[in-house]
């Protein structure tokens, strides 16, 4: 009788141990999934904010462009907000 309830209990401890071994494993591989969303979300940041720099530089080079043509056509009027605004995209 003894050997029964021994049996009864290794095999409830084996139940409780692969439960437990199997619920660690979930919450490994939930952390796992976490992780590689938030790898996925910053390769998304880093890509969209080099996307941003190019568009600021393109916007910066327009602006030159603008003021350079109309100091071309008078040279004694410089815009100094236009200026300004083409200093302020360069230091970003």
């Amino acid at each position: 009788m003894q050997a029964i309830k021994d049996k009864l209990q290794d095999m409830n401890a084996m139940r409780k141990a692969k439960a437990d071994a199997k619920s660690e494993e979930k919450v490994e591989k939930e952390m796992a999934k976490a992780r590689v969303e938030v790898a996925h979300e910053v390769r998304l940041a880093r890509e969209a904010e080099a996307e941003m720099e190019l568009h600021v530089a393109k916007a910066a080079e327009k602006a030159e462009k603008e003021i350079a043509k109309h100091n071309s056509h008078s040279p004694h009027q410089q815009n100094d907000a236009a200026a300004a605004t083409a200093t302020d995209y360069h230091q970003h």
